[in-house]
């Protein structure tokens, strides 16, 4: 097949004045009537910038050299910027960067779900460095180098840039990056390492090694002795994710924790389990929905997507009787494991289908007071329509994607409910990622 011409770039940079942010953090600027998206620029810069893209209604920039410099521009923390595709927000100062997402958030109420009026409330903020708890590695072996390179992904190319360090990394796997990266580099099987996924709770750390060929024995010591010296759980991938397995500690549960202090919970989690990766956040998040709910001892609520009991045992903690409800099995078992742990029996986990009408469910014939609902990115387009059948005269919503809340809050004006607030919170920092909430009542 023949290989597709490269596309032919302006060769001289252009002079931009950015009038605006997209909702990706980039300066978006018109010259003949044309977008142009600039990687790298501020509202009300002035800019010169070189094409990486043109297409027929836009084109793609990156600032190379800033004119005229916005107050709300800060020297990026991060040696890797340029390169790492993790941080796109670093030059801009962290209470202009939760403005934006506040901006962002309201703007896509308006763009989706025709919601004009509506309170924001002061953002949901915490740590800007060492906060992320999860996160997945690259690795790819240079054979004309014979070099490892670890890291995240290239913002424009998708390829690995190598990192000696990572300022939202937590500390404890963050400093032990080249360590980690000779460690992969003194394996036999170098070249078959894919990836190295990192898991964090409140005292132990796990790392997933991907490999596509059979691990050798002196391979398995190399990773169980970095296991013991530096204090982490070493887990391997074979094939799928049903693979995943531990091979250091030898013995005890394949589980991390964390600890909810304000509900005196201890989660238990197994290192391939979705979990926020902000814990501070993660404790102010819970807070607020279960404060906007107002729970009494007599009201039955509904947590749909539940997971393994992120919201659904701290609303236990205060509620009558509280439903877990989660389309994924594996994860309805650890809400279940967790109910047990923390000795709690007003709690009752169920899988279902959350795309079909699950208002029929035996579970679901008692109707409900209260409801929280945390979808994924996709939302919850197939779940909002249902929710008025529970009679709930509240629903809190978390979102980690503002359009998709937008428009499933269009769906819920529609049928009754009205949008009484809502606000961002600013789980990822330095990132454009928009983590909301909302909370609807009758």
């Amino acid at each position: 097949m023949a290989r597709r011409p490269k596309k032919k770039l302006p060769r001289y940079p252009v002079e931009l004045t950015i009038e605006k942010l997209s909702h990706d953090g980039r300066g978006i600027a018109y010259l003949d009537g044309k977008i142009q998206f600039v990687d790298g620029a501020l509202a009300g810069e002035t800019v010169k910038a070189i094409y990486t893209d043109t297409r027929s209604r836009f084109d793609e920039l990156k600032a190379q050299k800033i004119l005229t410099v916005s107050e709300n521009r800060v020297a990026p923390p991060c040696a890797h910027v340029q390169e790492c595709g993790g941080c796109s927000l670093q030059h801009i100062s962290p209470a202009a960067q939760i403005d934006f997402k506040q901006s962002v958030l309201q703007e896509q109420f308006k763009h989706f779900g025709n919601i004009s009026t509506c309170t924001l409330l002061e953002p949901v903020v915490g740590p800007v460095s060492g906060y992320r708890r999860k996160a997945r590695l690259g690795v790819h072996y240079n054979n004309k180098r014979q070099e490892i390179t670890l890291g995240f992904r290239a913002k424009s190319s998708g390829i690995i840039n190598s990192i000696s360090e990572c300022m939202v990394l937590d500390e404890r796997i963050a400093t032990k990056i080249i360590a980690l990266r000779e460690l992969i580099g003194a394996l036999t099987i170098r070249r078959s390492i894919a990836q190295v996924e990192v898991a964090a709770g409140d005292k132990d750390i796990a790392l997933i090694f991907r490999h596509m060929e059979l691990l050798r024995e002196d391979d398995a010591k190399k990773l169980i002795d970095f296991g013991k010296q530096h204090n982490f759980h070493i887990y391997l991938q074979p094939e799928g994710p049903a693979s995943v397995h531990r091979i250091y500690p030898e013995k005890g549960e394949e589980r991390l924790r964390y600890r909810l202090d304000e509900f005196s919970l201890d989660m238990k989690f197994h290192p391939s389990d979705f979990t926020q990766v902000n814990a501070d956040i993660n404790n102010q998040m819970i807070s607020r929905a279960i404060e906007w709910l107002d729970l009494s001892s007599e009201d039955r609520v509904l947590d749909l997507f539940c997971g393994l009991g992120n919201f659904t045992l701290p609303l236990a903690r205060k509620a009558g009787k509280v439903i877990g409800v989660e389309g994924d099995d594996s994860m309805v078992v650890r809400g279940r494991e967790n109910a047990e742990f923390n000795k709690l029996d007003n709690i009752e986990f169920y899988g279902a289908n959350l795309q079909a009408d699950f208002t029929k469910n035996k579970w679901a014939k008692d109707g409900f007071d209260k409801i929280l609902i945390d979808p994924p990115r996709s939302g919850a387009i197939d779940v909002v329509q249902y929710l008025p059948a529970f009679g709930a005269n509240k629903i809190v919503y978390v979102s980690c994607n503002p359009a998709t809340l937008a428009r499933d809050a269009g769906v819920l004006v529609e049928h009754g409910y009205k949008m009484v607030r809502a606000g961002a919170m600013d789980m990822f920092p330095h990132t454009s990622h928009v983590e909301s909430i909302a909370l609807f009542e009758k």
